[in-house]
């Protein structure tokens, strides 16, 4: 028995120092660059124009106004940026998209694309008098420029022409060709705008070496175990499907209920999935995503997750206990709307529920349909998918020339920051080039906090000014990078 518990404890030991071994030699996957040389910008008229920008209400769900809105920050950008609109080629596309084209020098190579769009959600009228400075206003305070859109995502826009406006003036001329493409219905699908920019570029045969969205961010004392910010690229983007759930009962008073009711024969169902969700996986996306966070975590996480051949159970617990790092790992269930009887006293004929999944690049809609039927088990209950379903990204490469471009640009303007490959939880209108490059990305360089993030599509969405200018210069880094 001695002989027993003294080669347990040997193994053990064993064991902690094979495991510590591969912590302390776990390498970075962090590029050395050197920092760029710091390009001159005139961060108050910069901000003035996105500013300028913000104050024309381009808002996608505003049928009535939309025309005119649009039709007017199209003039303001070819006011704003006359270079631009002077040298590049530009054509509508679709309802409201803008295409510009800056020809590259040697036509054989495949073009860098960079994307955002104009668009942006609508502000409820019962928050706007909680708004520091008007949504629509486009004032410049206290070292921020104000207002809806400010981050999501005519920074985007306004950066990428701000970058492209200096370059012109600078006499640069890619060797690669350049595109710039701008939805204006991205928060409402993208449907009519990205979505025919990338009808148009594949029937004239386009494979994009590089594309750029938003999505991603650098994320400030967000990612546990890691001090310094964190550039989060989107190197996938989440699936979406919601899955309606119906039952039907005799309908009558309350009084002489039957012993399941169509409401309670529905709540089982959504229980039932509640208490039964996707499994959880440290592979894939997620996978990568500790590759390149992992080795510049303090040393407890980084013993931790440099052993996830051994303790992967136990890290996805640790990580399902936190919505913000589960949805990462799994495929998500969310019950989000229920409906049964029209009173408090009326049975009713009819229940039905609505459940959204985000759905994990490896999962797909099919598989989504199928383990809600499994799992609700239910005959009484009709299963069907609601409205338009879309299936997870593909994933991009993290080791193709495209990526280190990326990566040194990034590193070069914020040198202080960790680079890493990342899921996106919501949709962006690079889904819809996926299929033309395998190489697509989806970051907008600025730094956020955890409250910052409550302000994109919330209360007092605002950039700082200084951010906005990094913002530039990125811009100007990636197309000198990536194109010359």
């Amino acid at each position: 028995m001695r002989r027993i518990a003294l080669g347990l404890v040997v193994a053990l030991v064993l064991l902690i120092g094979v495991m510590t071994v591969r912590a302390t030699a776990w390498k970075s996957r962090q590029l050395a660059a050197a920092p760029a040389p710091l390009l001159a910008v005139d961060s108050r008229a910069a901000a003035e124009r996105l500013a300028g920008a913000i104050r024309i209400p381009t808002v996608s769900e505003d049928a009535a106004r939309m025309d005119a809105a649009f039709r007017e920050i199209q003039e303001y950008l070819a006011r704003s940026f006359p270079r631009t609109d002077a040298a590049l080629r530009k054509e509508a596309i679709g309802a409201r998209g803008l295409l510009y084209a800056w020809p590259g020098a040697d036509p054989t190579l495949s073009p860098v694309v960079l994307m955002g769009h104009l668009d942006v959600v609508p502000v409820q009228k019962d928050s706007e008098k909680s708004w520091s400075h008007p949504p629509f206003g486009g004032e410049t305070a206290g070292g921020f420029v104000w207002g809806r859109g400010s981050l999501d995502d005519k920074a985007g826009v306004l950066g990428i022409l701000e970058a492209a406006e200096t370059l012109l003036a600078q006499g640069f001329a890619p060797r690669r060709t350049v595109l710039f493409a701008f939805g204006a219905d991205e928060e409402t699908g993208g449907r009519a705008g990205a979505a025919e920019i990338a009808t148009v570029l594949r029937r004239r045969g386009i494979s994009p070496w590089l594309v750029v969205d938003e999505g991603g961010l650098i994320a400030e004392g967000i990612v546990p175990g890691v001090r310094a910010p964190v550039a989060l690229v989107g190197i996938a983007e989440k699936g979406y499907a919601t899955v309606e759930l119906a039952a039907e009962s005799a309908g009558g008073h309350s009084s002489m209920p039957p012993r399941h009711t169509a409401v309670g024969v529905l709540a089982r169902a959504v229980s039932r999935l509640e208490a039964a969700p996707f499994p959880a996986t440290l592979r894939g996306v997620g996978g990568e995503f500790f590759d390149f966070v992992g080795p510049e975590m303090a040393f407890p996480m980084r013993f931790a997750f440099a052993n996830r051949w051994l303790l992967a159970p136990l890290l996805e617990g640790r990580l399902a206990a936190s919505p913000e790092t589960d949805a990462l790992i799994r495929t998500t269930t969310a019950a989000t709307m229920f409906e049964g009887g029209p009173k408090d006293n009326v049975l009713p004929s009819r229940a039905r529920a609505a459940v959204n999944f985000r759905i994990l690049p490896g999962d797909s809609v099919a598989g989504v349909l199928e383990h809600v039927r499994r799992v609700v088990r239910d005959p009484a209950v009709r299963v069907r998918v609601l409205g338009q379903a879309v299936e997870p990204s593909p994933v991009s490469s993290t080791d193709s020339p495209s990526w280190i471009a990326l990566q040194r640009t990034i590193r070069q303007i914020f040198p202080d920051a960790v680079v890493a490959p990342y899921l996106v939880l919501g949709g962006t209108d690079a889904r819809y080039l996926a299929p033309l490059s395998a190489n697509v990305y989806r970051f907008l360089p600025v730094r956020l906090t955890s409250r910052d993030l409550a302000r994109v599509h919330g209360i007092d969405e605002r950039l700082a000014t200084a951010d906005y200018a990094s913002a530039i210069r990125f811009y100007e880094r990636l197309l000198r990078n990536a194109a010359q």
